[in-house]
């Protein structure tokens, strides 16, 4: 299903836990793994050494490929690596086009720092058209994956999201869980207009339509971040997948909503991917 995963790597925790989830899946498929690491050039970098002008974040970078691709060989994955200047955002997004998947790690704080984290891997989660899986520092998981869950309300980006879950499920022969939250009207669309029985309609209906893949239904109330984390530790899954809105201006804020609050507090990674409809 994966040829080619790339990987953006740092020198910190999330970048490393990161890196581990994806050279599962490159081994799994016999996939290249490609390690990206970006010298921000919005950071000032350049400092005066012995009479010479030596790039701290190159040399930084220099040893963070270094280490990763002995985790990499110590994993029998084939692996190749790409350091870059330039702004972090872009030049991920650039190189996902060149990939099947994207892998990045991610702190899951809150309250402002929350926001500072998005200036990366939101940005890339809102605007590649690439799958990419987000790795919580606290995540668990066990791959191939065996239990797999969607939060399904019918729209573009849900069904999108249950196509790519369902060519996982089939690929690791995992079994799908699909959640209908029946959403309290404060917390805006998500389900918030149909009740248990139309959710559980969508639900028998979307199921029909999965193919020779093992799938379960489910229909809950409540807030639904809250809601989908919860299920997925009740379920004992170890994916999570989810379809984002990738839209810009005021309107980002809304996938913050959805999908962001689980990006940043799953239990297990999150795959996300984009919707045809934002074109």
């Amino acid at each position: 299903m994966f040829d080619r995963v790339l990987v953006p790597v740092d020198d910190r925790e999330p970048s490393s836990v990161a890196l581990t989830y994806a050279l599962e899946v490159a081994a799994a498929h016999d996939a290249t793994a490609h390690l990206l690491y970006v010298a921000d050039t919005n950071k000032p970098s350049q400092v005066q050494y012995q009479g010479a002008v030596l790039d701290v974040l190159e040399r930084e970078g220099d040893g963070v490929l270094a280490d990763a691709r002995e985790r990499a060989t110590n994993a029998a994955v084939t692996v190749d690596d790409e350091l870059v200047q330039g702004d972090p955002r872009h030049e991920i997004v650039a190189a996902a086009e060149r990939a099947d998947l994207v892998v990045m790690g991610t702190h899951g704080r809150s309250g402002i720092d929350a926001y500072l984290l998005g200036s990366v891997t939101e940005h890339v989660v809102r605007t590649t058209e690439m799958p990419v899986v987000t790795v919580r520092e606290a995540a668990t998981w066990t791959y191939p994956h065996e239990r797999v869950l969607v939060p399904f309300d019918g729209s573009p980006h849900a069904r999108d999201a249950l196509d790519l879950a369902r060519r996982v499920a089939a690929d690791t022969g995992a079994t799908l869980h699909l959640l209908g939250v029946v959403d309290e009207p404060t917390f805006g669309a998500f389900g918030s207009s149909t009740g248990a029985e139309d959710a559980r309609d969508l639900l028998d209906n979307a199921a029909a339509d999965v193919g020779d893949v093992s799938v379960e239904t489910r229909v809950e109330s409540g807030a639904v971040p809250e809601t989908i984390r919860t299920v997925a530790t009740d379920a004992g899954v170890d994916l999570i997948v989810m379809g984002t809105h990738g839209r810009q201006g005021v309107n980002e804020r809304l996938l913050g909503s959805t999908t962001d609050r689980v990006l940043r507090s799953a239990p297990v990674p999150v795959l996300t991917i984009g919707s045809q409809a934002d074109d």
